[in-house]
This record gives structure tokens, sequence and C-alpha cells, in this order.
């Protein structure tokens, strides 16, 4: 009975779903395993990022700067993501001209979950079908990582996964974690939990990690030699 709503945004099927959304999630289950980590002392993002032989892979950037402490990745359509990251970073631009002050982790994520809600029930647009994984350092409350789905619904998260592996990868992920990691750990659980469903060889090329120090409360996009660096320590 859901296929006669398949093509209707804004109409519940008798079931109580918006298919429109069911597909969307399903994008997000076929893109690259992307995760998150929150540490003691800090926050790790990553994602695998598997590329034709003959791309240039620094045209491609699947973790992005929204703030100098906020920063996230995605799982799913890669063109959906760069919209939500230019209203991303205008929002946090708006705040900061009212406020004159840096926006919160938490006041991004409601600004971004909201703008993907409202193309779920808006005629003419489709929902996106991307989830992020967006992670920040806030003064007041520390390191924080939370993620936001398609339906515009978004959860805070010790650490979570995404992406076509996101089962195996939370299943490792709840074996591995515990309250009093430190970052540098973090970014070790990053990389085996992305190992795990990994299919090739992983190299500093085919991956992307993204962390947050909570000793500056900086974002940094990680770069290849530095991955590599973090590789070869893991054998």
């Amino acid at each position: 009975m859901d296929s006669y709503y398949d093509f209707s945004l804004t109409t519940f099927s008798p079931s109580g779903k918006l298919v429109q959304i069911e597909y969307a999630l399903q994008a997000v289950s076929d893109g690259a395993t992307a995760l998150g980590i929150k540490a003691k002392n800090g926050v790790v993002i990553a994602t695998e990022k598997k590329l034709p032989p003959l791309m240039d892979s620094s045209s491609i950037q699947k973790v992005s700067l929204l703030t100098p402490n906020i920063g996230m990745v995605y799982a799913g359509m890669g063109p959906d993501t760069r919209v939500l990251v230019k209203k991303g970073r205008k929002k946090a631009e708006a705040y900061f001209r009212q406020y004159k002050d840096p926006i919160t982790s938490i006041g991004i994520v409601k600004e971004l979950a909201s703008v993907m809600q409202e193309f779920t029930q808006s005629g003419g647009v489709r929902p996106f079908g991307v989830s992020l994984l967006i992670a920040g350092y806030d003064k007041t409350t520390g390191p924080a990582l939370y993620q936001v789905d398609p339906s515009g619904s978004y959860f805070g998260w010790k650490a979570t996964a995404v992406g076509k592996n996101m089962v195996n990868a939370k299943t490792f992920l709840e074996k591995r974690y515990n309250e009093d990691i430190e970052l540098e750990d973090a970014i070790h659980i990053a990389i085996l939990t992305l190992k795990e469903g990994f299919e090739g060889q992983m190299s500093e090329h085919n991956i992307e990690i993204g962390i947050i120090r909570s000793s500056d409360g900086q974002f940094q996009v990680l770069t290849p030699a530095m991955v590599k660096d973090y590789l070869e320590v893991l054998g």
C-alpha cells in the first residue's frame, strides 16, 4: 500500500510513514561509512573516501569546517551536503553578527535540523539524502558529538556511525568505548573501526579524519601526512 505514496513527500501513507524519508535514509545507508567518537579531551570524526584511481583525491572533501570550533562529516549524497555546509556557515555567521559570540554546537545542530525538517513538509522539494555527524567544542559544555538525520531528527552521542557499515561499526565502538577515553586513543579506535569494514588497502588517501582538542577548541582536518603517521603506528 505504501507504494501508492512513493512520490508524495507531504502525504502520510496508511502505515504512518513519509516514504520519501525512508528512501532518503536508504541513500544514507548506501553511503560510505562515517563515524564519530567523543573523548574526554576532544572529538574525532572519520570517514572512508574511496575514489576512482585517476581522480584527484584533493578535489573531494568529506570532512568540512563549519566554524573554527565545529566540523562535520556525512554519509550519503555529497552534493546535498555541500548545500547544508553552506547553509550552516551562513547561520553561524548570522549568529555571530547578531550576538558577537560564536554559535554553540547544539545551536548549529538545531539550525541544520530545522533546514532538513523543512524539506520534509514542503511541496516541490525532496528530503536531503544525508545524515550528518557534527563535532564541536564549547567553553561551557566541552566536547560534543551530534547526529542529524534526513527527517530533521537530531541526537547527541558518545560514539556512533552512519553509512553502509553502520551496524558493525556501532558494535565495534560499543566494545571499545569507555567514558575516560583520551583523544589519541579515540583516533586509533576510529581508524580501527573503519578498518573493520574496509575493502582493500587503507591509506592516507582513502580516509579522512577531523579532530577537536579541548586544549585549543579548534577543529582541524588532519593532513594525509598526519593520517599516514597514525596508520603506521597501528601497523
